[in-house]
């Protein structure tokens, strides 16, 4: 019998219960609103008081409303259709709402319950399967969507039986399982799954082997991002956060997109939601959108559903994982997420930390961002979940929590900065404040070493040695004056210039310049290398100025033409010939 309660007490959308039974963190609820169910989430739970996060507005509501409790926690529906859809935090199709707007208490379903897809079985009558397992396949656009055991069954099943290859909804049972109680259980297309909890489903999670290609130069090159790494980007208003997600969601190396706009402004989701569609898959030629999940939570959106959009993203990339697939999750921002926690935190009146954030805010961080990662699993193949997100440091101060919260968790930091983004040097990461911890695991050494170069990493290095070097001979030129200082710091300064222009500026509108292979990212820095080892000789530095200009242009000019055209080869013999 469920447990019900009524409501006591309201401070926005937070909203105390008092219940007749037992009720549990995190588990729904549903508040009846004059005939309008609204959909809330157990924060707190006080002897028979319990604190719950409404989901919807709570304008209306008054004391002696009743509540009702499902003895659920929030789930998601797993299954074929959630590729090229657009929800909310809570899974509700956009797509198919009636109005513009989801009135309060309407929850649409996230899958397309009458459309047929061709079921191909993979298991066979009388295996041995556990959850996670495959049971058979469905080709969602061009990717092959495995319809597997739930996650949730425990312990070992027998197949008892397995549809036959055919067309069939979502809601069809496909094959029939037989537990070690001699229960048979029926499995659809469908499953569901809480979103606070990982999904395992898998033999063992090891260490990240391999980086994830970008096609960013200032990311493969200098600061790599494992495939089933975490990484994220903080930087002030204007920096190219959202551009930067943009070219890694087009150019990455993933199966799967997942998109969360978890808290940023209408105008920059409807970006989104108009250029998505339009943009031209690179790998496949293909609609990007048709291997895209978008989850969108703007920032006039209930506090709630914001904190609950990054668990509903996380969880999709999960189940695409169990299915061998590469998933990238990028979340745009996870500012706007740490700020619902700290709304709530202080409706709550918790013990405040650091600019009134939740004490327990580097925790929760750090346990969302260990969800991602590359998996063993159980027939023995890799699938991954590699995490960027995005953060919003208010006036760029990149020392406020919710950075210095997620540089504990992540392992990649690709810091923006407005004096790059001011002289256009996009994207503006700052070369020497970011960081890629990836560079000092040994598995990502020796593939480096097999798949760039040997000694690939040691170049990386030299290559911010020489930015370091260029930037502390721009500070002397800057107090000394161009005749205060030894020619010297001229050579440095133009030195680091020219790894700047080459290497670390990139044009995102570019056909060719965007996409950086990085066969191409190693000859270009072989060739940098090669030019700063050279000992230069000016009389003065107006000649020093216009030698590597004019070396930079040519070396730009190489950027803008295909690798395999005689065009780049032929600017190639123009550098051979000016540094001989």
């Amino acid at each position: 019998m469920k447990t019900k309660g009524i409501v006591t007490g309201i401070v926005s959308n937070l909203v105390t219960v008092k219940v007749d039974g037992p009720v549990a963190e995190n588990e729904i609820c549903f508040i009846d609103l004059g005939g309008v169910k609204m959909m809330a989430e157990v924060i707190k739970v006080n002897g028979d008081s319990a604190s719950v996060q409404v989901f919807e507005s709570t304008r209306g509501l008054k004391g002696g409303d009743k509540v009702e409790f499902e003895g659920r926690m929030l789930e998601v529906q797993l299954g074929p259709g959630l590729l090229s859809s657009v929800y909310d935090g809570l899974q509700n199709n956009l797509a198919t709402m009636e109005n513009v707007f989801l009135q309060r208490g309407e929850y649409t379903d996230p899958l397309d319950r009458k459309k047929t897809w061709d079921f191909t079985p993979i298991a066979k009558v009388g295996d041995t399967v556990m959850a996670a397992d495959w049971l058979g396949e469905v080709k969602e656009g061009w990717l092959p969507h495995k319809i597997m055991v739930p996650f949730s069954f425990e312990g070992e099943y027998k197949v008892k039986s397995v549809k036959e290859a055919g067309s069939y909804t979502v809601d069809t049972v496909i094959a029939v399982l037989t537990n070690d109680m001699g229960e048979d259980v029926n499995v659809t297309m469908v499953q569901k799954w809480p979103v606070k909890i990982a999904i395992k489903g898998y033999k063992e999670k090891p260490r990240p082997n391999k980086i994830m290609e970008t096609g960013v130069r200032v990311i493969d090159t200098l600061n790599p991002i494992a495939e089933g790494g975490t990484g994220f980007i903080p930087g002030p208003f204007g920096c190219g956060k959202t551009v930067l997600q943009h070219a890694i969601a087009k150019q990455g190396d993933a199966d799967v997109i997942v998109m969360a706009a978890c808290g940023e402004r209408a105008n920059e989701v409807v970006e989104i939601f108009t250029e998505f569609p339009e943009l031209i898959d690179p790998h496949t030629g293909r609609h990007l959108m048709e291997r895209t999940t978008i989850i969108c939570n703007t920032s006039n959106m209930p506090v709630a559903a914001r904190e609950a959009s990054v668990y509903t993203a996380m969880t999709i990339c999960e189940y695409y994982r169990a299915m061998g697939l590469k998933c990238l999750l990028l979340a745009d921002s996870t500012s706007r997420w740490a700020q619902a926690l700290r709304e709530m935190s202080n409706r709550m009146e918790e013990l405040p930390g650091a600019d009134a954030f939740p004490v327990d805010l580097s925790a929760i961080i750090s346990n969302f961002y260990s969800r991602a990662g590359m998996v063993v699993l159980n027939n023995g193949q890799t699938g991954a979940v590699t995490f960027i997100g995005t953060v919003s440091p208010a006036g760029g101060n990149l020392k406020e929590p919710v950075t210095e919260s997620t540089k504990k968790a992540a392992r990649c930091f690709y810091a923006l900065e407005q004096n790059r983004a001011d002289q256009k040097r996009y994207p503006a990461v700052g070369p020497l404040d970011s960081y890629s911890k990836y560079l000092e695991y040994p598995e990502i050494i020796e593939y480096l070493d097999k798949t760039v170069e040997k000694g690939w990493v040691d170049k990386v290095l030299l290559a911010k040695n020489i930015v370091r070097k260029g930037k502390e001979s721009a500070e002397q030129i800057n107090i000394l004056g161009d005749d205060g200082v030894p020619m010297s710091y001229h050579v440095n300064f133009w030195k680091s210039e020219l790894v700047d222009f080459v290497i670390l500026q990139q044009d995102a509108f570019d056909a060719i310049d965007a996409l950086c292979p990085l066969e191409r990212q190693r000859f270009m820095l072989d060739l940098v290398l090669e030019i700063c080892a050279k000992e230069y000789e000016f009389e003065d530095f107006e000649k020093c100025r216009e030698f590597f200009k004019n070396l930079i242009n040519e070396l730009r000019q190489m950027n803008y033409s295909a690798y395999e055209s005689e065009q780049f080869w032929s600017y190639n013999e123009n550098v051979k010939s000016m540094i001989a």
